[in-house]
Protein backbone atom coordinates (compact mmCIF):
# COMPACT_ATOMS: atom_id res chain seq x y z
CA UNK A 1 0.00 0.00 0.00
CA UNK A 2 1.10 3.49 -1.20
CA UNK A 3 1.46 5.76 2.21
CA UNK A 4 0.97 8.61 0.06
CA UNK A 5 -2.48 7.93 -1.62
CA UNK A 6 -3.80 10.99 -3.21
CA UNK A 7 -5.92 9.38 -5.62
CA UNK A 8 -9.30 6.93 -5.93
CA UNK A 9 -8.80 5.44 -9.59
CA UNK A 10 -12.07 3.68 -10.24
CA UNK A 11 -12.86 1.34 -13.31
CA UNK A 12 -16.59 2.41 -14.56
CA UNK A 13 -18.40 1.39 -18.04
CA UNK A 14 -19.95 5.21 -17.77
CA UNK A 15 -19.07 7.88 -19.83
CA UNK A 16 -17.92 11.46 -18.93
CA UNK A 17 -21.51 12.58 -19.97
CA UNK A 18 -23.05 10.15 -17.61
CA UNK A 19 -20.70 10.86 -15.00
CA UNK A 20 -21.04 14.48 -15.40
CA UNK A 21 -25.04 14.21 -15.64
CA UNK A 22 -25.00 12.71 -12.30
CA UNK A 23 -22.88 14.72 -10.51
CA UNK A 24 -20.02 12.71 -9.85
CA UNK A 25 -18.73 9.39 -10.64
CA UNK A 26 -20.79 6.73 -8.26
CA UNK A 27 -22.24 3.63 -7.11
CA UNK A 28 -19.19 2.39 -5.44
CA UNK A 29 -18.58 0.14 -2.65
CA UNK A 30 -15.31 2.05 -0.90
CA UNK A 31 -13.62 3.29 2.31
CA UNK A 32 -15.32 6.71 2.79
CA UNK A 33 -13.07 7.85 5.29
CA UNK A 34 -10.16 7.19 2.99
CA UNK A 35 -11.13 8.43 0.10
CA UNK A 36 -12.02 11.41 1.84
CA UNK A 37 -8.12 11.88 2.36
CA UNK A 38 -7.67 11.69 -1.21
CA UNK A 39 -7.26 14.68 -3.83
CA UNK A 40 -8.18 12.93 -7.10
CA UNK A 41 -10.58 10.91 -8.95
CA UNK A 42 -9.24 9.29 -11.48
CA UNK A 43 -11.91 7.49 -13.69
CA UNK A 44 -11.09 4.65 -16.25
CA UNK A 45 -13.24 3.26 -18.54
CA UNK A 46 -14.32 -0.48 -18.57
CA UNK A 47 -15.60 -1.09 -22.18
CA UNK A 48 -16.62 -4.62 -21.36
CA UNK A 49 -19.16 -3.76 -19.12
CA UNK A 50 -22.82 -5.38 -20.66
CA UNK A 51 -24.77 -3.28 -18.10
CA UNK A 52 -27.35 -0.91 -19.07
CA UNK A 53 -26.08 2.16 -17.78
CA UNK A 54 -22.91 0.88 -19.50
CA UNK A 55 -22.89 3.90 -22.12
CA UNK A 56 -19.00 4.32 -22.10
CA UNK A 57 -16.50 4.50 -25.54
CA UNK A 58 -13.06 4.81 -24.48
CA UNK A 59 -10.70 2.18 -24.94
CA UNK A 60 -10.70 -0.21 -22.52
CA UNK A 61 -8.74 0.20 -19.53
CA UNK A 62 -7.72 3.78 -20.45
CA UNK A 63 -8.01 7.18 -18.39
CA UNK A 64 -10.43 9.41 -19.69
CA UNK A 65 -11.18 11.73 -16.40
CA UNK A 66 -9.50 13.41 -13.53
CA UNK A 67 -11.05 15.19 -11.10
CA UNK A 68 -10.41 17.29 -7.87
CA UNK A 69 -12.48 15.41 -5.41
CA UNK A 70 -14.61 18.19 -3.22
CA UNK A 71 -16.91 15.56 -1.31
CA UNK A 72 -17.48 11.88 -1.08
CA UNK A 73 -21.54 11.40 -0.39
CA UNK A 74 -23.95 8.93 -0.34
CA UNK A 75 -24.39 7.33 -3.85
CA UNK A 76 -28.26 9.28 -5.42
CA UNK A 77 -28.23 6.16 -7.30
CA UNK A 78 -28.53 2.48 -6.70
CA UNK A 79 -27.44 1.25 -3.48
CA UNK A 80 -27.84 3.90 -0.68
CA UNK A 81 -25.07 2.08 1.15
CA UNK A 82 -22.77 2.60 -1.91
CA UNK A 83 -20.73 5.89 -2.33
CA UNK A 84 -20.87 9.42 -5.00
CA UNK A 85 -17.15 10.70 -5.18
CA UNK A 86 -18.26 14.13 -6.33
CA UNK A 87 -15.55 16.76 -7.82
CA UNK A 88 -14.98 20.43 -8.09
CA UNK A 89 -13.04 20.63 -11.50
CA UNK A 90 -11.99 18.46 -13.83
CA UNK A 91 -10.29 17.30 -16.36
CA UNK A 92 -10.78 15.27 -19.84
CA UNK A 93 -7.38 13.38 -20.22
CA UNK A 94 -6.31 10.60 -22.20
CA UNK A 95 -3.99 7.65 -21.02
CA UNK A 96 -3.50 4.67 -22.02
CA UNK A 97 -3.93 1.27 -20.01
CA UNK A 98 -4.08 2.86 -16.35
CA UNK A 99 -6.28 -0.03 -15.35
CA UNK A 100 -3.98 -2.76 -14.43
CA UNK A 101 -6.77 -5.46 -13.94
CA UNK A 102 -7.43 -5.61 -10.55
CA UNK A 103 -9.53 -7.52 -8.95
CA UNK A 104 -11.83 -4.26 -7.27
CA UNK A 105 -13.16 -1.56 -9.23
CA UNK A 106 -12.07 1.00 -6.76
CA UNK A 107 -7.88 1.47 -6.04
CA UNK A 108 -6.42 3.91 -3.95
CA UNK A 109 -3.19 5.01 -5.56
CA UNK A 110 -1.05 7.94 -6.45
CA UNK A 111 -1.39 9.77 -10.17
CA UNK A 112 2.68 9.13 -10.10
CA UNK A 113 1.79 5.08 -9.88
CA UNK A 114 -0.47 5.17 -12.68
CA UNK A 115 1.44 7.17 -14.87
CA UNK A 116 -0.65 10.55 -15.27
CA UNK A 117 1.06 13.97 -15.26
CA UNK A 118 -1.07 16.67 -14.76
CA UNK A 119 1.46 19.76 -16.29
CA UNK A 120 -0.81 19.75 -19.57
CA UNK A 121 -4.08 19.00 -17.85
CA UNK A 122 -6.90 21.76 -18.15
CA UNK A 123 -9.36 21.81 -16.02
CA UNK A 124 -12.71 23.26 -16.25
CA UNK A 125 -15.24 23.94 -13.48
CA UNK A 126 -17.74 21.43 -12.37
CA UNK A 127 -20.81 22.84 -11.58
CA UNK A 128 -23.09 19.43 -10.46
CA UNK A 129 -26.47 19.77 -12.54
CA UNK A 130 -28.27 16.74 -11.15
CA UNK A 131 -29.51 18.61 -8.78
CA UNK A 132 -30.03 21.78 -10.48
CA UNK A 133 -33.67 21.94 -11.14
CA UNK A 134 -34.79 21.90 -7.77
CA UNK A 135 -35.69 24.77 -5.95
CA UNK A 136 -33.15 26.33 -3.29
CA UNK A 137 -34.54 25.65 -0.15
CA UNK A 138 -33.70 27.15 3.22
CA UNK A 139 -36.00 24.89 5.65
CA UNK A 140 -34.04 22.15 7.24
CA UNK A 141 -36.37 19.29 8.51
CA UNK A 142 -36.83 18.59 12.10
CA UNK A 143 -33.81 16.25 13.66
CA UNK A 144 -33.74 13.89 17.05
CA UNK A 145 -30.58 13.99 18.52
CA UNK A 146 -30.57 10.38 17.78
CA UNK A 147 -31.00 10.89 13.77
CA UNK A 148 -28.34 13.84 13.33
CA UNK A 149 -25.84 11.76 15.05
CA UNK A 150 -26.46 8.48 12.77
CA UNK A 151 -26.54 10.75 9.75
CA UNK A 152 -23.30 12.78 10.97
CA UNK A 153 -21.36 8.91 12.07
CA UNK A 154 -22.08 7.68 8.25
CA UNK A 155 -21.21 10.75 6.30
CA UNK A 156 -18.16 10.48 8.09
CA UNK A 157 -17.41 6.80 8.78
CA UNK A 158 -17.35 6.65 11.66
CA UNK A 159 -19.10 4.66 15.09
CA UNK A 160 -22.40 7.01 16.07
CA UNK A 161 -20.82 6.65 19.89
CA UNK A 162 -18.13 8.78 18.53
CA UNK A 163 -20.13 11.50 17.30
CA UNK A 164 -21.23 14.38 20.30
CA UNK A 165 -23.29 17.12 19.79
CA UNK A 166 -23.30 20.59 22.06
CA UNK A 167 -26.61 22.36 22.25
CA UNK A 168 -26.20 26.22 23.59
CA UNK A 169 -29.25 28.33 24.06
Amino acid sequence: MTTNEDTVAVFTGKSLDSILGEGGSQSWKLDAARARKCQYVVCTQNAHNVEAYADGTEDHGSAFLVGRISRIVPATAGDPARWKIQFSEFARISVSDVWTGDRNPVRYTTLDDLGIDLTDAKFEKFEDQSTSTQAPTTEVAALTIRQAKAGLAKTYDVDVDAIEIVIRG
